[in-house]
């Protein structure tokens, strides 16, 4: 899909959350307008929030929307240009070289270099997407290197020259702000922050994604989730978290664990750490009878 096509998918912010809403992906105004804009504007659109809120699943959802191959580049502490941008197939030179005897060969030929999500993105930018995920979770060396990456979308190879994209491509980041980001990143961005959906647009969003739940499960799970979030847990449940308890208690019940119970015997895939079961499992039988009232 070129860019004018992009344009004429993302018509409005209406028409955005229209056709996310066909990924499976409820998107409410200020964030249906925010990839509006960066589409538009041709900027890079930043997702912060808490772990869990859906920042993944959106770029994925944005992909789609798009009919595009999403790129994912996975930050994490340590990550560098090699593993971002592209290295050499130093085991298939040797080879290479080896067969070649006597004869003259380009080690620096396509065929021995390893692109990676950057590169990839830069060679078919109407084709993919790119999402740098938990962009806070690299350093600051790798962040500028993002930057300048942001600022031209071109990379030198030395051996190669320079790698232009043809069009600008698409970028989205997200950030778990861990840390805080750089003022000049932020500034090339269309920035927007997920939260947890209250209530009603989670109980909506469990409907969507799980598998046979009953309108009124998806309630009572949405409600109780938002007393628990409401507790200081060390690691408070996403909506994945809350899609996998409303569909594990559904196959509890039909099991033939009644309610209640089945809701107390799932709360393994809503919970997934040993203190915080703990701290919720004198209020847990509370919780789910008031959700279910």
């Amino acid at each position: 899909m070129t860019w004018a096509d992009a344009e004429q998918v993302a018509a409005s912010p209406e028409a955005v959350a229209a056709r996310l809403a066909a990924s499976r992906y409820l998107a409410d105004d200020s964030l249906a307008t925010a990839v509006f804009l960066a589409i538009r504007l041709g900027k890079p659109l930043l997702l912060e929030g808490a772990p869990g809120v859906g920042k993944t699943e959106a770029a994925k959802a944005i992909a789609e929307l798009l009919g595009r191959e999403l790129v994912r580049l996975q930050c994490y502490e340590g990550i560098d240009a090699a593993h971002a941008l592209y290295e050499w197939n130093y085991q298939r030179q040797l080879l290479a070289i080896r067969h070649a005897g006597e004869h003259e060969i380009d080690i620096y030929d396509d065929r021995f270099l390893i692109a990676r999500p950057l590169l990839q993105v830069l060679r078919a930018p109407d084709r993919r997407v790119l999402l740098v995920d938990e962009i806070d979770r690299s350093d600051h060396e790798f962040e500028a290197l993002l930057l300048e990456f942001l600022s031209d979308f071109q990379i030198s190879i030395p051996e190669r020259g320079t790698i232009r994209a043809e069009t600008q491509p698409i970028v989205i980041l997200t950030s778990n702000r861990t840390r805080e980001l750089a003022e000049a990143l932020r500034r090339r961005c269309v920035y927007h922050w997920i939260g947890y959906p209250d209530a009603a647009r989670e109980a909506e969003i469990i409907m969507l994604r799980a598998g046979h739940v009953a309108e009124a499960t998806a309630r009572a799970v949405a409600n109780a989730v938002q007393q628990i979030r409401a507790r200081p847990l060390a690691k408070p449940p996403g909506i994945a978290e809350a899609v996998e308890w409303a569909n594990a208690a559904t196959i509890l019940e039909k099991g033939g664990s009644p309610w209640p119970e089945a809701f107390r015997r799932a709360i393994g895939v809503l919970i997934k750490d040993e203190e915080d079961l703990s701290s919720i499992a004198p209020e847990l039988g509370g919780i789910v009878e008031e959700a279910l009232a």
